[in-house]
């Protein structure tokens, strides 16, 4: 019977496989220090293989380097011996939402989260920190309980602090804010459907690097915009010259397979809608008809008689946008337009009934998604007139990019690595009343400490009185509170009572296993009566139920039933997707009973059998009553 492997994927593994199936002649033997023999990559011969000539030693080449920029990758690519323990008195509606929360470090976690979402996620929204030169970069204040296992998977340096802090004695160094968002950004375009895509908010300080940085992880090729965003209403008289404008850089998985929807008219662009004429297809606008000369064939030459007799041959230097015989079908559908009178150069009517919308361009100004100031009041009407959070983005530019690059009909996931106040999970919520959406959000934040002078946010004080312990903590309630008000301010729509308004709350730990299960070395003969049961004390079954979930590759917002069988505790998953029993004194009677559901997967605990017997007959038990199941332990 096979066992779960309860940590996330060796990305560096991985990738010498698909290498070895593309190059099987540059794959090697090496012999580690501890004996082993590991399958590597011979660079030599790989890079033979992919050039005529060798881009070797110090020879220049067009690339974007910089101190740290080897242990980045390798932090990316390192797997970590941690999981999500769930939450549910911090959640709201646990079992049946299908948003996810995950309080924790965003690089553990978009690392727990490799198999369960790979290629799933439509939309990345994030807003990371900017580099100011004295912030404190996710430096990681949980205790570990395998100090030299991070050592080793190089998540701590040899004096326990996180290996990317940009403190103030390092002063505004690019390197140290390019090596916390290469690896996070690395982990997050595995998460990103073919169709997918990215938008990450930024100011000019860093917005030329991250242009390099999302150049080389998501290809040139793949970029779509460099979006700048008015967020503020009037300069600052303070400034030499005021900053007005934020990046927001966008990148798709793959750009032939992506394409954004349209955006609705605009107040002022409807009001260019009317019908003069009474048709009976509705309000239309007219657009004009002629195009540039340049390569247009002789058909689009010709003279038009309008309704009042005049001829009217096209504009000198234009030519007409349509052949002679498009255009007289169009007038006889009254798709032409000639003015009141018939004597007007003839237009095209276009109407609003027919219409999809308007494509987006790349200046969005504030009077269109908002800004600085009615992002700041959005928080504040939640939170009392409280001011608990600085500098959150507008709900509507939020929106705005939701809109654009998700679809209401298809469960598309938005995830936010950097959630901050949460607007992101406020603007799906709103999005999906305004079209009636099935959109879910997936939200990640450090549990970064607030209380007054801890970090520069300037609302620390007043969040740290109202009993907020950390950023997270306010993400959490501003949800909560968006989710009420916006259900409360549309309860007269049907939509409104089956909108989801909840989340479930994820925290990032340690692993659900004993020290032992990941360095069986450090074990002496003496301790070995003391690991029979290697799973740790505190854990719940519901924590090894998420585990489990993680390690599988299922939906961490599937909907979670228990029911009790023969006396023990089951968890079903998705209905039947998943059965999970970690309780002990497992007996065949209660196997027999578990294989008449006949579920896709069943896992139970290791130790949790009765005897050594009915451990062996489980899989012929399956393989009788239900063959089709597939059976692991924990």
């Amino acid at each position: 019977m096979e066992k779960l492997k309860l940590h996330s994927p060796d990305l560096i593994q991985a990738n010498i496989e698909k290498l070895a199936q593309l190059f099987p002649n540059c794959v090697a033997e090496a012999r580690e220090a501890d004996g082993t023999v590991k399958q590597n990559i011979d660079f030599d011969q790989l890079r033979q293989e992919l050039s005529g000539s060798i881009v070797e030693g110090s020879q220049e080449r067009y690339q974007l380097n910089w101190p740290g920029k080897k242990e980045a990758l390798l932090t990316a690519n390192t797997p970590i011996a941690r999981t999500l323990r769930p939450c549910r008195e911090e959640s709201v509606h646990f079992d049946t939402t299908e948003n996810l929360f995950i309080e924790g470090d965003n690089l553990d976690a978009l690392k727990l989260l490799q198999e369960t979402y790979l290629n799933k996620i439509k939309l990345i929204y994030i807003d990371p920190p900017y580099n100011t030169g004295s912030d404190l970069i996710y430096e990681d204040d949980f205790s570990e309980t395998s100090t030299s296992y991070y050592l080793k998977s190089n998540q701590h340096d040899a004096a326990g602090a996180r290996m990317v802090a940009n403190t103030e004695a390092n002063g505004r160094f690019h390197s140290d804010w390019l090596s916390m968002i290469y690896p996070r950004l690395k982990l997050a375009r595995n998460l990103l459907a073919d169709d997918g895509f990215i938008f990450i908010s930024i100011d000019d300080g860093e917005v030329h690097n991250l242009r390099k940085i999302c150049d080389e992880i998501f290809g040139n090729e793949n970029f779509v915009a460099d979006i700048i965003w008015q967020k503020k209403t009037s300069p600052d008289a303070r400034m030499n010259i005021s900053a007005a404008h934020d990046h927001i850089i966008v990148y798709s998985k793959v750009v032939d397979e992506s394409n954004f929807s349209y955006l609705p008219f605009d107040e002022d662009r409807r009001k260019s809608f009317a019908n003069p004429d009474n048709d009976h297809r509705g309000e239309w606008a007219s657009v004009d008809l002629t195009g540039q000369t340049g390569r247009a064939p002789k058909s689009q030459f010709y003279a038009i008689e309008t309704p009042s007799g005049i001829k009217m041959p096209p504009p000198e230097g234009r030519c007409w946008a349509l052949a002679q015989a498009t255009f007289l079908d169009l007038v006889k559908d009254n798709r032409i337009w000639f003015g009141v009178d018939g004597k007007n150069r003839p237009r095209l009517k276009k109407f609003l009934s027919e219409s999809e919308g308007t494509r987006p361009w790349t200046w969005w100004d504030n009077k269109s998604v908002g800004h600085n100031q009615e992002a700041s009041q959005e928080l504040k009407n939640l939170f009392n007139d409280q001011v608990i959070f600085d500098n959150p983005k507008p709900v509507r530019l939020i929106q705005r990019i939701v809109q654009l690059s998700t679809s209401a009909t298809n469960n598309d996931i938005i995830l936010d690595f950097f959630a901050g106040s949460a607007t992101t999970a406020q603007a799906v919520i709103s999005q999906n009343m305004q079209d009636k959406g099935n959109r879910k959000f997936l939200l990640i934040q450090l549990p970064q400490p607030i209380s007054p002078g801890s970090n520069d946010f300037k609302a620390d004080s007043t969040a740290f009185k109202l009993g907020y312990k950390n950023i997270a903590d306010i993400s959490k309630e501003r949800i909560r509170r968006a989710g009420e008000k916006i259900k409360r301010e549309n309860s007269d729509k049907p939509s409104a009572a089956h909108l989801d308004i909840g989340f479930r709350v994820l925290k990032v730990d340690s692993s659900n296993m004993k020290e032992v299960f990941y360095t069986p070395d450090a074990v002496s003969q003496d301790l070995l009566s003391d690991q029979i049961n290697n799973i740790l004390e505190d854990r719940t079954s519901e924590d090894l139920l998420f585990q489990v979930l993680l390690d599988w590759g299922v939906d961490l917002a599937l909907s979670i039933t228990q029911e009790s069988i023969a006396g023990k505790t089951v968890y079903f998953v998705d209905d039947n997707a998943l059965a999970a029993c970690f309780e002990e004194g497992v007996i065949e009677e209660f196997v027999k009973l578990l294989a008449k559901r006949e579920p896709l997967r069943v896992v139970f605990r290791d130790a949790g059998f009765a005897s050594d017997s009915v451990k062996i007959n489980v899989e012929q038990i399956f393989k009788l009553m239900s063959p089709a199941t597939d059976i692991k332990t924990i």
